[in-house]
Parts: structure tokens; sequence; C-alpha cells
């Protein structure tokens, strides 16, 4: 049975999330979808029950879409419902957890990759942030659990947008991207959004082949992620705003790209020293790599302590061979991590 495809939904408090929820299970896609709640927050969906069973704590809705709060853990909860789909008992095709609004989605990801009886029933898919842009400013300056949301992004989903100004839209859109370059953004209106956006996005391959997103770090980031780097002023055009220079946020990105080639054994040293070191600090991290020895490109990425490795399509005859690795992370020493992958190279 091939594995079935798994969606955290995660975003603080007010932004969202149930209403993207509730829109995505009302749509008529015709697919079944098991819904994992940490709670079952104030929305009333017994209009919508078709059968109830308080023991289990598993819920029918009427579209064929499960509804289950989570018991001892996470864990016990997947496993409970892959066994319920294999007997038969249920049929669903993929799961969607929402996450309480002061959850770190880490440990919840990390779930998929730490037990094997998970990982051989569920590919983890993408990790969705809602963020609400009336209040993400504040939230982000007080609250860590909202600037973890926003590092663990595959993508994000910015709600609320109309109502504040298009400048303060803006503002938010280049701290987040300052954030997570790596998640592009969207903004989407009481939750209308096309289920291609939200399902099937191949944004978290820790133990499968490792699909390469076209848009990974494109040029547009060109010339300036070092300086943010090395915490100089950024007077690119696109930041004329300049908001979120205002705000020293703990969770960070940055880049490190070479068109020299990577020594394999040193890099594995310098990244399992950094892993053992930093491993609770490091949201996510990700690259495309030009390793010596192989005409293939190398593509790694990993949450926390977790890392995965796996060789991607060949470069292009005429294709420019450059290493591209982007680090998100609390407080990471950006230059220790710069002068060690310098020093991984040929």
């Amino acid at each position: 049975m091939s594995l079935i495809p798994a969606t955290i939904l995660t975003g603080f408090l007010g932004s969202g999330k149930t209403t993207l929820l509730k829109r995505v299970l009302t749509e008529a896609h015709g697919q079944k979808i098991a819904v994992i709640e940490n709670e079952f927050g104030e929305e009333n969906i017994d209009n919508d029950i078709l059968v109830s069973d308080a023991n289990e704590q598993i819920i029918q809705m009427n579209n064929g879409c499960i509804c289950c709060t989570i018991r001892e853990d996470l864990r016990a909860t997947l496993q409970d419902l892959a066994e319920k789909r294999r007997k038969g008992e249920l049929t669903f095709d993929r799961v969607v957890i929402e996450t309480t609004g002061l959850a770190d989605p880490g440990p919840v990801a990390q779930t998929f990759f730490m037990d094997d009886e998970i990982a051989e029933s569920y590919l983890l898919d993408s990790i969705l942030t809602l963020v609400d842009a009336k209040h993400a400013m504040q939230q982000l300056d007080d609250r860590q659990e909202a600037r973890r949301q926003v590092g663990f992004a595959d993508r994000i989903f910015l709600s609320k947008t109309d109502l504040v100004t298009p400048a303060e839209v803006d503002a938010l859109t280049h701290r987040l991207k300052h954030m997570n370059p790596r998640a592009p953004q969207k903004a989407v209106h009481f939750g209308e959004v096309a289920l291609a956006e939200v399902f099937d996005l191949r944004g978290f391959n820790l133990n499968a082949k490792l699909d390469i997103d076209p848009d990974f770090l494109k040029d547009e980031h060109e010339g300036h992620d070092h300086e943010h780097a090395h915490g100089e002023a950024c007077d690119h055009p696109s930041h004329q705003h300049g908001a979120h220079h205002a705000h020293d946020d703990d969770v960070k990105s940055f880049v490190f790209r070479s068109d020299r080639q990577l020594d394999p054994a040193k890099l594995e040293d310098f990244l399992g020293a950094i892993v053992n070191i930093y491993g609770p600090k490091l949201l996510r991290y990700k690259g495309v790599l030009n390793m010596q020895g192989t005409d293939r490109k190398v593509i790694f990425q990993g949450v926390h302590q977790l890392m995965g490795s796996d060789l991607g399509p060949a470069w292009a005859q005429d294709e420019v061979r450059i290493s591209k690795m982007v680090f998100i992370g609390i407080d990471l020493p950006t230059d220790i991590f710069l002068q060690g992958l310098e020093q991984c190279l040929c």
C-alpha cells in the first residue's frame, strides 16, 4: 500500500487555520481526508457529523472525511488511523494535522522520521503556515512560537490582508522572506485557496527521492543574502520600506553559494558536527550541491538533527554548477557556518 501523504497546518492563534481547513474539507474534490486536531476548537461541526464514537475519538463526516483528536500523542493517533485503514475500517486518502496556535511544528514533523512504523505508513508532504497580517508583526515580536512556525514553513498563507494597508503587507512579506526565503507566500481571503496549493507540494522529503523545487532560492536573493548574514545594512531596492530591519528576529535565514565543488568527506564531517551542536536550533535546511566525484546534483535537507540526502538528476551540459544551501534557525552563528562550508570546498 502506498504511503499516506500528510500535511501539517500551523499558524498562531486566530490566523485562520480552521477557516482554511473547513474550506478544504467542504470542497468537492472527491478526496477523503483524515484530520487530526490537537483540540476541536470552537467551531461547531455537529451538523456535519455522520458517525461519532466517543471512545475512539474519531468522527466521520458525511462527506467521507474523518476528524479525530489526539489521545496519548500524535504517534499513537497516526498508528491507530493507519491500522484502521489497513483493516478497511476507515477509508481516507491523506491526513491533515492542525496544530494548536501555540504549537512548535518541529516535534510534529519529527514524528514522521523518528518512528519506523510511522515512516513506513506516511510521507510528510509539507508544513503550511498561516500568518495573520493584521497582528503578525506584534506576534512575531513577542512570541517565539510564531517565529518558529514561519521558520518551519514550506508555504506561507497570509490571512486578513484586507484589514491592513498595502505598505503593511509589503513590510510583512519582506520580514517573512528574511526569516524564511524558501517558503512561497500567498494572500488568502477567508481560506479560499486552490487544493493544488495545499496538497502534494513535496515540500518535505527526507526519506524519499528528493525533488528539487524549481524556484528554490531564485536569483532575486543574489547579492544581499550574505549582507544579511553578516548583519550589514541592506539597501537592496526591493527593501525600500526597510521595516524588517527594525525587528531583530531570532529566527533568521542565510544562504551559502559557491561555484567550486564540495569535498564529500569534509562536508559530511562538518555538517555532522554542526547538526550535533546546533541541531535543536536548526529549524530547516536544504541544499542543491555540486559534489566532487559525481555528475549528478546532490540534494540534502533536514529538520533539527534529522538530515537526509540523495542523488538528484545529472547536471545539464550547459548548466552552471553552483552549490546553494539555505539554513533557517534560531540565533545561528552565521560566520561559523559560512567559514566551515568554505573549508569544505575543493
